[in-house]
């Protein structure tokens, strides 16, 4: 009525033994990643959290 409808979404079993080890995995690929670099620098640039605490 409102004009919503239920959707399903499917997202990594963070309680799996294996979930920490593959973040830690596809983290190192990133470690000296240039590109990683640049977007987690603009990320910071853009960010606004003045008030957050």
């Amino acid at each position: 009525m409102a004009g919503l409808r239920p959707i399903q979404l499917w997202v990594p079993d963070t309680r799996r033994p294996s979930f920490a080890l593959e973040c830690r995995r596809q983290s190192s690929l990133l470690r000296n990643d240039m590109q990683e670099r640049e977007l987690l620098n603009w990320i910071e640039a853009v960010t606004d959290v003045n008030g957050w605490e």
